[in-house]
């Protein structure tokens, strides 16, 4: 019988790292054939480079029209950083909102609030190019911040509901007794307690961000203003000849962010993800 179990484990644990490896094939035949000369990109399967070079990344630094892949890095992060600010700070104050104030029609906008997330991006697309090209704001990075201070993002409102909700309301009542305002509870009390959820948060906030294509593509016509994808997606050429080295180079670079920040915040990011409250 302890063999059995001994066995399935074994198996199962097999299991996973096969279907592990068959995930991150990409990945590493993505790495791999960012350092193999252009003849052997597409010729070469092997995972480990026949021959090595790094012309790719050099060339693909130099980026597009004397604008280096650097100057779209700096954009990107940009654009990312103030989304993670402002997605923190307004979705942290309508979630406290949600879960703490009482107000009239609070159940009803609770509700609409929650319709917004099954609303695809694309039904609102034209109507909010409208509105954003009236305001002059076609060709700024205005379009992709804007919308973040606004509690825009439904999805991390009601994460943080959530989260609020397994906070127990006696320390509310506790500090309303010690004289503190709705405001000092929730900068006191409920924002230090809220540490994983406002992290998971972050990471998810930058990785839309950073990775997003359509809408900067829609709002972002001038090479000055491109970001990583925009840049990115630039070298790919459908009627000519692209760079592939320089286009998967650049891609290899643009990943080590995203991945960065996840690591490093991987323990609060799955605390903060199953908005399990207070332990």
């Amino acid at each position: 019988m302890v063999n059995g179990i001994a066995y399935g484990k074994i198996a199962r644990h097999t299991f996973i790292i096969l279907i592990g490896l068959l995930m991150l094939y990409p990945v590493l035949w993505l790495i791999s054939a960012s350092f193999k000369p252009n003849t052997l990109i597409f010729s070469d399967t092997s995972l480990w480079p026949k021959e090595f070079t790094f012309e790719h990344y050099r060339d693909g630094w130099k980026g597009l029209q004397g604008i280096s892949f650097g100057r779209f890095f700096a954009n990107s992060a940009e654009i990312s950083v103030l989304s993670v600010l402002g997605n923190l700070i307004t979705c942290s104050l309508t979630a406290f909102a949600f879960a703490r104030l009482e107000f009239k029609f609070k159940k009803f906008w609770f509700g609409v609030m929650l319709l917004t997330i099954m609303l695809p991006y694309h039904v609102t697309l034209v109507p909010q190019y409208i509105v954003y090209n009236k305001l002059a704001w076609i060709n700024t990075y205005l379009p992709l911040i804007v919308p973040k201070w606004l509690a825009h993002d439904s999805f991390f409102i009601m994460l943080m509901v959530q989260f609020i909700r397994g906070i127990p309301k006696e320390l509310d009542e506790s500090a309303t007794i010690d004289g503190c305002s709705q405001v000092n509870i929730y900068w006191r009390i409920v924002l230090p307690l809220m540490v994983p959820a406002l992290i998971t948060t972050a990471i998810f906030t930058f990785m839309w961000a950073w990775d997003d294509f359509f809408s900067q593509m829609i709002y972002l016509n001038r090479v000055q203003l491109f970001t990583v994808q925009l840049g990115i997606r630039s070298l790919f050429d459908p009627s000519g000849q692209s760079d592939w080295g320089a286009l998967l180079a650049m891609s290899v670079l643009s990943l080590a962010p995203v991945l960065a920040i996840f690591f490093s915040l991987q323990r609060y990011f799955l605390e903060g993800i199953s908005t399990t409250g207070l332990k």
